[in-house]
């Protein structure tokens, strides 16, 4: 591991360096687009190679079947799955599912992939219906227990793919952007009684560690089982839950402004207060996180303990 001090002026923009440039901080809206475009383009695909084989499986078994009616009822059914892609994307990350917990998430999955059935299933013959009534036809869903249970029995496994896939595409950039950890036990000698307040934390990047100083986190936000530290421009994601790392830090300069957010008093530039009695933090470095009402006096008291 790099312990060195390759600059002692500055070493924790030294480390940095090491690390790499930060693609993924510095442009999260690149990703994004690329995150949308993802799931839309694997849904056109999937819609498009549906309907052709759909078409094909009429004109060979001679079912009389129209032919826009298998587009309509592939692309129903992919447009029902492409909108419930955000809903699942806030649902693995309120219940991750990882290889140390999966006995316990397993069971809540199962039931996310019922919902989801559901909402897909109920959205897309209503779909379906209302175009088959423009046509002049009735779109018939019967016996609706039995399509269900068909209808389920692939829901269940295009459930199990989408979270396979954003599980997977979330580890690989938590490996590009660094993952950080707490120091518990020293690289040598025997293991002793874990550090109370972490003064550094450990950053895997890329098959390589860095320390980074616990002073220099900016702010903090939870996120599912996962607290991200950000620091400089850059956010580094820590398992933990937000609660149970606040017991860690220095409270004497971390403050809890919100239930998903801490911020370093060091960093606070102004408060802005809202209409609504809440209020909008602005730190130093341009950044703005919010403040709910329940902290916010809490904070100015630890940026004015004598007002």
């Amino acid at each position: 591991m790099n312990r060195g001090r390759p600059n002692a002026l500055n070493p924790y923009n030294a480390a940095m360096q090491a690390i790499g440039p930060a693609f993924i901080q510095r442009h999260p809206q690149w990703f994004r687009s690329l995150e949308i475009g993802f799931w839309v383009v694997q849904y056109l695909v999937s819609a498009v190679a549906n309907t052709l084989t759909a078409t094909m499986d009429v004109d060979r078994y001679a079912l009389g079947f129209a032919g826009w009616q298998p587009a309509v009822w592939e692309g129903s059914s992919a447009l029902m799955s492409l909108l419930l892609v955000p809903a699942m994307v806030w649902w693995t990350r309120r219940f991750p599912i990882h290889f140390d917990n999966w006995r316990r998430s397993l069971p809540i999955h199962v039931l996310g992939s019922v919902l989801w059935s559901v909402i897909h299933v109920t959205g897309m013959v209503l779909i379906r219906k209302a175009i088959y009534t423009t046509q002049g036809l009735h779109y018939d869903f019967s016996p609706w227990l039995l399509e269900f249970a068909y209808e389920y029995l692939k829901d269940v496994r295009s459930y199990a793919g989408v979270v396979v896939t954003i599980e997977a595409y979330r580890f690989v950039r938590r490996r590009l952007k660094g993952e950080a950890s707490m120091l518990s036990v020293p690289d040598d000698g025997p293991p002793v009684e874990p550090i109370e307040r972490p003064q550094r934390f450990l950053v895997r990047k890329l098959g390589k560690e860095f320390l980074v100083a616990a002073n220099d986190i900016e702010w903090l936000q939870a996120s599912g089982n996962y607290v991200n530290l950000h620091m400089r421009g850059r956010d580094y994601p820590l398992r933990s839950t937000l609660g149970s790392f606040e017991s860690r830090l220095d409270l004497g300069r971390f403050v809890r402004i919100h239930r998903s957010y801490m911020v370093n008093v060091d960093q606070v530039a102004s408060i802005e207060p809202l209409d609504s009695g809440d209020a909008k933090i602005h730190l130093k470095t341009g950044d703005s996180l919010p403040c709910s009402r329940t902290y916010r006096a809490r904070l100015k008291q630890h940026l004015d303990p004598d007002g």
